[in-house]
């Protein structure tokens, strides 16, 4: 399971993860970073909108400066380890100026505390890289702090050069755990510390600007953004879940753009001239454009001249997989055409559960986001492409295998489309209010689904996450509201909060996209009862342990969420009563998970995982860290023999980043995480299987009564790729 290796992984490793770089002889810092005259201009577009328009319009003055001021730094260094104390009080004075700096369309302030932090950054870095020369003493009992966000800066550079001492320490010890030579790892850390230079050298101006922005448009109110034009662009590519490009999955190895998947049916899988692990060292537009070379440029610029419109042709020059850099290159001419993203897509698997008298047959749809093209929508496309329309689909090919209960999984599913959110909710409850929403003067509308019919009326669930947020929020409150399904999981979010995108170049009637775009918030959510998710989140009906640290992550982390209300309720009825079986269902829920091993393992890791947080230190002596390991796989082992499971590659911490591996190993590790086994998963399974016994009257046999591994019987997309 995805989640029990994360943990697996945090107790395995407790890596720190350590981000460093060249140390030459003399730095050779990034060059200074300078405002250009179109940032100022949408700065200043940014505040004339988020003053007038924003759910929570604050002035930008003096007070909000100070805020930006602490955001921005907290964005740039939030663990404390670049900046020190001296340089905090040499910027002090940009506190109150931030505003002006907006105003005044003259960005040089924030320029100058962005440049610092990168000179900061590279110069920790070198020192990083020169520790490699002499290794370490791993006898010592030192230990190093894995948090340092309530820290104090360091008041020296001593002490910030220690902390970097620890911090390589660990990433050596990590290597040394999973079996590499000194000589090894001093190459494996050497390399990483300078592919993180040349990213440090590589960071533009706008990335700056949109970090900056960012800090002005949080410090209003967490789930306000600003969207520099490639930020944009990309947020549109993931609501719509399509592009126009070749079909490929690309990533960045040893300054080579790679290739890491082919999709289906795209113009690089059909034109069969490409493969996986193949490099990408230069690109050209059209037939005789010129060739330009993309070695050691940065990945997300590649992609940018790959992109393109459709039916246009883009040439590669190509190394291929497992070549030398002397190898003979060839030439691939591909015309490009729209690429369905197929990973965001809601997905569905048929599950055989076993009961003490037989078999359910239960459907899960997986739902990663509630994501709609609206410009197809607004074109009129009758193939548009949205969640609601593809859980539709996917509803009644289930109802055709003829299963007994259904399954939402909305774990890690942040939201999209409230329109989405109503549709999809309709598709369970039928043509009734969903949600009420306030703006900011007030007034109080009801979402309703007036469109949408019943596509499924049997039992249900839905499982949540603390990743669950915004429209899963509105979907899990109004399921729980409306008494039609039992919600499975951790308390959500606490996000209940409606934003908009306003495009700045629309505003300043530019044909060019150069200004970017906001994600402001304009109004407030609650549930048809009345009350809303800020803050408080979805309580699940049926709760599983908390996987996470929910003083770290969630609408209560951020310093300056929207308060808890409440409102008047809507109009509405509830269409089931799913808390009349809730007093069997947990008895059953509590005997089945007292007996299963791999639950209770998993309880031991979350409460492992929570123990370390609370010490925050991680030993650097090697015998206690060998100790730690051993148990650990130990433990492992022991799972694995009582419940017949495979190999624990997936499981052993090897002390690498994604992109130090052979892609081959990455891609192998990463299949083998995706099929583990779900342990949260399998447990809702049964619940769901419990509460169908239960409507059919069956009240005596529980769907765990043999307490065996759901099996899955069939699994599908809602839209094969149309290439």
């Amino acid at each position: 399971m995805r989640l029990k290796q994360k943990l697996i992984g945090f107790l395995l490793t407790l890596a720190v993860t350590t981000q460093v770089a060249t140390a030459d002889s003399e730095l050779a810092y990034p060059p200074v970073l300078k405002p250009v005259a179109q940032e100022a201009k949408a700065a200043h577009l940014a505040a004339e909108v988020l003053s007038r328009f924003h759910y929570k319009a604050v002035p930008l003055d003096d007070a909000l400066s100070s805020q930006m001021f602490d955001q921005y730094l907290k964005a740039l260094d939030p663990e404390k380890l670049y900046f020190l104390q001296a340089d905090i009080d040499h910027v002090a004075a940009d506190r109150t100026r931030l505003d002006d700096a907006i105003l005044n369309e003259d960005l040089r302030a924030p320029f100058e505390i962005f440049n610092l932090y990168e000179r900061r950054a590279v110069e920790r870095m070198a020192y990083a890289r020169s520790l490699l020369q002499k290794g370490f003493d791993f006898d010592s009992d030192e230990t190093l702090m894995i948090d340092r966000k309530d820290q104090p800066w360091p008041a020296t550079e001593a002490e910030s050069l220690d902390l970097w001492r620890k911090r390589v320490k660990n990433d050596w010890l990590r290597l040394k755990l999973a079996g590499q030579d000194d000589a090894t790892i001093a190459k494996i850390l050497d390399k990483r510390y300078d592919s993180t230079a040349k990213r440090i050298s590589k960071i533009t101006s706008a990335e700056a600007f949109q970090a900056f922005m960012n800090a002005y448009t949080m410090a209003i109110e967490p789930h306000t953004n600003y969207l520099g034009p490639r930020a944009a662009e990309n947020f549109d590519i993931a609501m719509r879940l399509s592009l126009v490009g070749i079909g490929a999955v690309l990533t960045e190895i040893d300054g080579y753009v790679t290739i890491r998947e082919l999709v289906a049916g795209g113009p690089a899988s059909q034109s069969g001239q490409l493969k996986v692990g193949d490099r990408i060292v230069g690109v050209a537009q059209g037939a005789d454009g010129p060739m330009n070379d993309v070695v050691g440029q940065r990945l997300d610029d590649t992609v940018a001249l790959i992109r393109g419109t459709v039916n246009s042709t883009v040439r590669l020059d190509i190394l291929p997989a497992d070549s030398g850099p002397d190898a003979s290159n060839k030439t691939v001419s591909l015309v490009r055409n729209t690429i369905k993203v197929q990973d965001g897509a809601a997905k569905a698997k048929v599950y055989s559960v076993m009961t003490g008298e037989g078999k359910r047959l239960i459907g899960v749809i997986t739902l990663p986001s509630f994501y709609e093209d609206i410009d197809g929508l607004r074109k009129g496309d009758k193939d548009y492409r949205s969640a609601g329309r593809d859980v539709a689909k996917l509803l009644a090919d289930m109802k055709a295998q003829k299963v007994d209960g259904v399954l939402m999984d909305l774990r890690n599913n942040g939201g999209g489309s409230l329109r989405e959110a109503v549709g999809l909710t309709g598709l369970f409850v039928g043509k009734v209010p969903v949600v009420q929403t306030r703006n900011a003067k007030g007034d109080i509308s009801v979402e309703k689904n007036a469109e949408i019919g019943v596509a499924w009326d049997g039992p249900m669930g839905v499982m949540i996450n603390r990743a669950s947020a915004s429209a899963s929020e509105i979907f899990a409150a109004a399921i729980q509201d409306y008494g039609r399904g039992l919600i499975i999981g951790e308390p959500s979010f606490g996000k209940g909060t409606v934003q908009t995108v306003a495009s700045l170049d629309q505003l300043a009637k530019n044909d060019t996209p150069e200004y970017g775009e906001l994600k402001m918030t304009i109004a407030q959510f609650f549930r048809v009862n009345g009350g809303t998710t800020q803050l408080r989140g979805v309580t699940p009906d049926i709760s599983t342990p908390p996987t996470g640290d929910d003083t770290q992550f969630g609408e209560s982390s951020f310093d300056n969420p929207l308060p808890w209300t409440r409102i008047k309720a809507a109009d509405y009825a509830p269409v089931g009563d799913v808390k009349a079986q809730l007093p069997r269902l947990l008895a059953w829920h509590e005997g089945r998970i007292q007996k299963d091993h791999e639950y209770q393992s998993l309880l031991e890791d979350i409460a492992k995982a929570k123990d370390q947080r609370k010490n925050n230190v991680i030993s650097l002596n090697e015998a206690v860290r060998r100790k730690e390991r051993a148990a650990s796989e130990a433990r492992q082992a022991a799972l694995r023999a009582a419940d017949g499971t495979g190999s624990s590659e997936a499981l052993t911490d090897d002390g690498l980043q994604f992109n130090e591996r052979k892609l081959s190993k990455d891609l192998a590790l990463e299949k083998t995480r995706e099929s583990a086994n779900d342990v949260l998963l399998n447990e809702a399974l049964s619940i769901v299987s419990d509460s169908a016994a239960l409507k059919e009257g069956k009240s005596e046999i529980a769907a765990s009564a043999l307490s065996t591994r759901p099996v899955v019987l069939t699994a599908q997309s809602a839209a094969p790729a149309k290439q």
